[in-house]
């Protein structure tokens, strides 16, 4: 039996908000909720339904068209979400709907979002002096930390192999640093040659690292090294390192003239949403008056 079987009374528009809620409340269908999770999927899609009705029936609605041809695309965008058309209807039949109730309730959802973006349009422009002040009152939004384009060596620690026990992982590790002897041009080939880590096939390689992406210890020294630097040997959690910062990238800050636009995106989809929501809110007290 069906959920428009057990419930004929439910519509078609008003099951879609059921689904709906069901599967963004809880990653299911209607059929597996508990009852529990079916009360609350209920309540939610009863607030949902009849704010759409509201908003679909307001004056903002007046001279609003969906065409035949966005019903097709919003239909066929669900229908293509399933492997086949049988399993398609399948799952509609299951959840109280059908296709063409299912359309139904697709108009009343494009009806919805045309009015809303209709409301948001009335929303004021935002100008330079918005965007001026947001910039200056936000200035670490737009700040770009300090990073180290860095190697490493590593010699791991592993008691299960002698080779890697940490006295001797520490001797391995001091013989390549003697060898090394600071000398930054030969790095890639140490860490090719000895290191222990995956990175080791691209020559330790690390990338630009921002403080706070390594171990503590590795984060400490490595912002310690001046450019071209290669530290003593450091122990972390995995084992023995050598860490050579190949360039530094001082921190920077994002001039306005670059942020603005970004900025200015932001401060009008802010607006927008206060607008509508305004809207609403007066919408609903003429309603509850």
């Amino acid at each position: 039996m069906t959920l428009a079987e057990k419930q004929p009374d439910i519509t078609p528009e008003f099951s879609y908000h059921l689904l709906r809620n069901a599967l963004n409340g809880y990653h299911k269908n209607l059929s597996q909720l508990d009852p529990n999770e079916y009360t609350q999927v209920h309540h939610k899609a009863s607030k949902s339904y009849a704010l759409e009705s509201l908003v679909i029936a307001s004056p903002e609605a007046d001279g609003l068209v969906i065409s035949e041809q966005q019903l097709d695309d919003s239909l066929a965008a669900v229908a293509e979400r399933y492997a086949s058309r049988d399993e398609f209807l399948s799952d509609l039949e299951s959840n109280g709907l059908d296709e063409e109730g299912l359309r139904k309730a697709l108009y009343r959802e494009l009806m919805f979002d045309s009015v809303m973006q209709r409301v948001a349009a009335r929303s004021a422009e935002v100008n330079e002096l918005d965007v001026h002040l947001f910039y200056e009152m936000h200035h670490e939004r737009f700040q770009t930390p300090e990073t180290r384009v860095a190697s490493h060596v590593l010699i791991t620690i592993n008691p299960d192999y002698p080779e890697n026990t940490r006295e001797a992982a520490l001797e391995r590790m001091r013989q390549v640093s003697d060898k090394l002897a600071g000398r930054g041009n030969r790095f890639e080939e140490f860490a090719k040659r000895y290191s222990e880590c995956p990175s080791a096939m691209e020559g330790g390689k690390l990338g630009e690292v921002s403080r706070g992406q390594l171990y503590e210890r590795l984060d400490t020294i490595l912002f310690k090294l001046e450019e071209g630097g290669i530290s003593d040997i450091v122990e972390s959690e995995l084992g023995f390192h050598i860490l050579y910062c190949e360039k530094i990238k001082s921190a920077r800050s994002v001039p306005l003239s670059k942020a603005a636009p970004r900025i200015r995106e932001v401060l009008q989809e802010r607006q927008r949403r206060n607008c509508q929501k305004s809207w609403l809110q007066s919408l609903q007290k003429i309603e509850n008056a």
